[in-house]
């Protein structure tokens, strides 16, 4: 048996190994023939008025093809034209608007309704045909999502990319998969790539989280992108709620038999495909991992996450709050108490100009039902958790019997659903 420093310095051999292919397809689509934007467009309208679906789909590789080839500049420009030469024509929808007018019904209405979708929401239909284009086109989004904020006239093409993206990603495509140390190396090697809350530096780290029986890991793909995931999350069976990553991730911990597991811990959820920001797959995500863990175990009783407070250290710094504390200060400090009353404040009650909550986890756990169960003092204290948030982490409870209600009254009124002793914590705070 391999030593465990050499098994280590083996599994991120493998690794690197598998990174080398992956750039390698990168630079061979950015291998393609180049062309300008300019000829770009012209090729998309080729595409438009093609009358054969084999010759449609062929063009429609090229076209792609040539679009993963362009630099800045020219992806630019090639939006700009989207957006611009491939609007509804104003003319047309007056016309047919008139006729509905002048003689109501479903046919009339129906004209309208084609007269005022974009040609480019069928050019990139059109573009969907191809195998394997479906990344390609949420890759084409990822690439548009960041020009917006400089370039706000591209809104109309991004607005259109989202309504059928949203359509090809709803809920009924989408398959659950549970990610496990005997999942193909390049599905284990994008879990590392995506993971976003906790970093997994090493293939051993990455066993640590997938192997024993007491962690699971479950991910959404698309059958048009089945090695993609587009989101997944982390799980760890606990015999009850943790406080700490620290305590959940530690490299020495003792494997608990799943027969003592009475709480399930969503400790991570990453979005991974940065062209589907937006769609949401995480509620129908986590719903879907409650029912088949408890199906699976049904002693578990207990649903939560350990989520980190991104903002946190932000909000505290605009409220002249942001001393730094030492990460071994006890919870009994006055310093750490106060620090508690605090983040209560703010993951309860702080509130963006849409009067959402400001912070963003807690939008998500709260748009999905969850209740806000315990704030948890030095949660987190990496150098990510100290800076993000002073090391505070939060538990978010996931209770069946109350979720949609939670739902409801959040998204209906904003209302917080919170711990008995969070909600008097906040009070006492208030009136200090």
């Amino acid at each position: 048996m391999l030593r465990p420093d050499r098994m280590t310095a083996l599994l991120d051999l493998v690794f690197d190994r598998l990174r080398a292919p992956w750039r390698g397809r990168r630079r061979a689509r950015a291998a393609s023939p180049a062309i300008d934007a300019d000829s770009l467009l012209t090729m998309a309208r080729d595409v438009l008025v093609e009358r054969s679906q084999s010759s449609g789909v062929g063009l429609a590789r090229r076209m792609l093809d040539h679009y993963a080839a362009l630099d800045d500049a020219g992806r630019l420009t090639f939006f700009e034209g989207l957006t611009r030469d491939f609007a509804p024509d104003p003319a047309a929808i007056e016309s047919a608007w008139q006729a509905y007018r002048a003689d109501p019904g479903p046919l009339s209405l129906a004209a309208v309704t084609r007269a005022a979708e974009p040609p480019r929401q069928e050019l990139l239909r059109r573009l969907n045909q191809p195998p394997a284009a479906t990344a390609d086109l949420v890759g084409l989004r990822a690439d548009l999502l960041p020009l917006l904020r400089d370039h706000p006239a591209l809104a109309p093409l991004e607005e259109d990319l989202a309504h059928l993206l949203r359509s090809w990603f709803n809920r009924g495509f989408l398959m659950l998969r549970r990610i496990d140390w005997s999942s193909p190396a390049d599905l284990l090697e994008r879990i590392i790539r995506y993971e976003a809350v906790h970093s997994i530096g090493t293939w051993v780290e990455l066993r640590d989280r997938l192997l024993p029986q007491d962690r699971r890991c479950y991910a959404f793909l698309h059958p048009a992108m089945p090695e993609e995931p587009l989101i997944f999350v982390e799980v760890a069976l606990c015999a009850e709620i943790p406080g700490s990553i620290q305590t959940l991730l530690a490299p020495d911990r003792e494997e608990l038999p799943v027969d003592q597991a009475r709480v399930a811990v969503f400790y991570s959820i990453s979005n991974c495909q940065a062209g589907l920001a937006g769609i949401s797959f995480g509620r129908f995500l986590i719903k879907q991992v409650v029912e088949d863990l408890s199906r699976e175990f049904p002693a578990l009783d207990t649903f939560v996450t350990l989520s980190p407070i991104p903002g946190l250290r932000r909000w505290l710094a605009s409220q002249g709050e942001d001393d730094d504390l030492p990460p071994d200060l006890p919870a009994t400090d006055p310093r750490a108490k106060a620090r508690i009353a605090l983040a209560a404040r703010y993951v309860l009650s702080a509130k963006d100009r849409h009067e959402r909550p400001l912070d963003p986890v807690a939008r998500f756990h709260l748009g999905n039902g969850a209740r806000v169960e315990r704030l948890c003092w030095m949660g987190d204290t990496s150098a990510k958790g100290l800076a993000q948030s002073g090391g505070m982490m939060v538990n978010y409870l996931y209770d069946l019997a109350t979720l949609e209600a939670n739902h409801e009254a959040f998204a209906r009124e904003g209302t917080v659903t919170a711990h008995p002793a969070l909600s008097r914590l906040l009070r006492e705070a208030a009136s200090a």
